[in-house]
């Protein structure tokens, strides 16, 4: 068993605060991680989520100096160093995809963002990462509308990058089921509109199958009348549609099953009779 695969994701393998390594299987390759939220901490608390001991929170102040010096550790490691034999990384996917902000909770939390995102953009470019690999954050999108934000986001545009947007509901109660969230229909439009307008953003859905609810008629119809009625109005560069790879780590574990491939399969066909480029994961 590979210590990186896209089922194992300890984020301590490499014993840093800051950064991680994934083999991801959305980007098909070395992820490198950013996290945040060393702390656990999201303003979230989806059923889903595989960080252990989860609280609701924000992102605590950043050490930038820490972060500097790992990132750099970890990339003279994976450019120069031995890194790939001793994670026993299959050669197919020997190649850094992107740097993601992601982590162990709501990256955009953090109260300084945008000087955050320009550090690891000079960093990134220092090494000569990209535009091979990709700069990204994976965000639920609820705090898009902070100023501090919108002004990294504009930064993670200047370097190329791209925001995964989550939205694994198209109902008021579908998020406060699945994502505990009270984040509103209107509130996640308003939010998603921003993202377009500051960097190129794809559209992330999450499907489980929870207490053999599977895929409801209300959630799916909702999501077709949301991306019809978007059609146009805002550019969004594709949509991944997933299920779980990794046990959860929320109480809910118990009750949660992946969804049926078929069932995205399906799902994807209708998103892509509107117009959209749409990707299915299973894994």
């Amino acid at each position: 068993m590979p210590k990186l695969s896209v089922t194992s994701h300890n984020r301590n393998i490499c014993g840093l605060t800051y950064v991680y390594p994934v083999i991801s299987r959305r980007a098909g390759g070395l992820s490198i991680g950013i996290n945040f939220n060393p702390n656990n901490a999201c303003n979230w608390r989806c059923i889903y989520c595989q960080v252990p001991d989860l609280k609701i929170g924000t992102a605590p102040e950043i050490d930038l100096n820490l972060l500097a010096k790992e990132l750099r550790l970890f990339l003279d490691d994976v450019l120069n160093g031995d890194f790939y034999e001793r994670m026993d990384v299959p050669k197919s996917q020997r190649v850094i995809k992107d740097i993601a902000i992601a982590g162990n909770g709501e990256p955009t939390s953090l109260l300084n963002f945008d000087v955050a995102v320009q550090l690891i953009g000079d960093i990134a470019t220092q090494y000569d990462i990209f535009p091979e690999s990709h700069f990204v954050l994976i965000t639920n999108g609820s705090l898009i509308h902070r100023a501090v934000v919108q002004a990294g986001l504009k930064i993670l545009n200047d370097f190329g990058g791209e925001i995964w947007f989550k939205m694994d509901s198209s109902t008021n109660e579908g998020r406060a089921l699945i994502n505990h969230s009270a984040q509103t229909h209107d509130s996640v439009l308003k939010n998603l509109t921003l993202a377009t307008q500051c960097c190129p953003t794809k559209i992330q859905i999450c499907l489980v199958n929870y207490q053999q609810r599977g895929f409801s008629d209300i959630e799916r119809d909702g999501f077709l009348s949301f991306f019809h009625a978007q059609r146009g109005k805002m550019e969004i560069e594709n949509v991944t549609v997933y299920t779980l790879a990794r046990p959860s780590q929320q109480p809910e574990a118990i009750d949660l099953q992946p969804m049926a491939l078929e069932v995205m399969e399906n799902f994807a066909q209708e998103i892509r009779a509107l117009g959209y480029d749409v990707i299915v994961t299973s894994y």
